[in-house]
């Protein structure tokens, strides 16, 4: 079994990321997600399908071509290839992110 305390985790993730991988399996994988105010979300569509569970933070989520408000405690889901980023940061975002499969990882 492994555990994970988010706001440890949080408060102790690698400086200069905004994404820290938890978890990598071949069926998933799971990050933290940090954005911060005024910052641009400058993801792309993935692959697979993602789920967010937004941890803390005030926010508003664009997929394809509709917005919705997300604070603590909103789950969104976006299907894969979906074009989807977060924007209007009005406190730090702090966003569990779950891939499934597992994300492909990109190359810079």
């Amino acid at each position: 079994m492994e555990n994970f305390e988010l706001p440890r985790l949080f408060a102790e993730r690698p400086a200069g990321h905004n994404y820290f991988e938890l978890i990598r399996v071949p069926a998933m994988s799971a990050g933290l997600y940090v954005l911060q105010p005024g910052e641009p979300d400058r993801q792309a569509p993935h692959r697979e399908d993602e789920l967010y569970y937004v941890v803390g933070g005030n926010a508003t989520i664009r997929v394809g071509g509709e917005d919705r408000p997300v604070a603590s405690g909103s789950v969104v889901f976006v299907p894969a290839d979906q074009e989807h980023h977060f924007h209007s940061i009005t406190a730090e975002l702090q966003v569990l992110v779950v891939f499934a499969p597992a994300e492909t990882p990109t190359s810079s």
